[in-house]
């Protein structure tokens, strides 16, 4: 895969206009605070804050820092046999379709979607400006997009946002691309919010808000 997107230095936005407050203070589900925009400053500054943005009601935007908070060991992504199988049966390919992947990822028919056009156009933004990047997988024979996962990367900081299959094991295989480019570029600290028994299966484990951030630190 061709990482010279990942490599590159990234361009800082200016400032965000909104301060944050301390995520030790968030709700029982998470919620620290609501309001604010999706500038590009404002977005590096929630992750820098140990926080991630996703709408409250799909009309407020809500600012998360779940207790406990989901992250994957690189050096525990766990890889069946199948799953290796699955790899060589597509072509796997980074940042060369960001924003069709987040539409993707945004599809308004996949249950609890709420990636919103909005959403799109924030992390293209910071996709341009080098802060964001997603891993594609496609069929090889028709090169139609059928598998991916998109989010953002700060130091040692990958913050994995969603992702998408359309055939069998294309996510598996999405994460898989994902998971050898963060060690190749030496990210640390793989960030993915909430576990499911999905992600947990692939090694994900739950860390006390206080542990997530103290690596956070470490990993900026």
């Amino acid at each position: 895969m061709d990482l010279s997107g990942w490599e590159r230095e990234p361009i800082e936005p200016p400032p965000s206009q909104w301060g944050f407050p301390d995520p030790e203070g968030a709700d029982p589900h998470g919620l620290v605070a609501i309001g604010a925009d999706l500038e590009p400053g404002t977005l590096l500054a929630s992750y820098r804050s140990g926080m991630f943005p996703m709408p409250v009601d799909r009309k407020k935007l809500g600012w998360w820092s779940p207790d406990p908070r989901g992250i994957i060991p690189l050096e525990g992504f766990r890889v069946s046999r199948s799953m290796r199988q699955s790899f060589r049966r597509f072509d796997v390919r980074t940042d060369e379709s960001f924003r069709e992947v987040m539409v993707a990822c945004g599809d308004p028919k996949r249950p609890h979607g709420w990636i919103t056009r909005q959403f799109v156009d924030a992390y293209e933004h910071l996709h341009r400006l080098g802060w964001a990047h997603s891993v594609e997988v496609r069929d090889p024979h028709s090169q139609l997009l059928v598998g991916g996962v998109y989010g953002i990367r700060i130091g040692g900081l990958f913050a994995g946002e969603s992702m998408f299959h359309r055939e069998t094991d294309a996510s598996k295989v999405a994460l898989m691309g994902l998971v050898d480019t963060l060690r190749t570029v030496g990210v640390s600290l793989f960030d993915v919010q909430w576990t499911t028994p999905h992600l947990i299966s692939l090694g994900a484990i739950d860390l006390p808000r206080s542990e997530y951030l103290g690596r956070l630190a470490l990993a900026l």
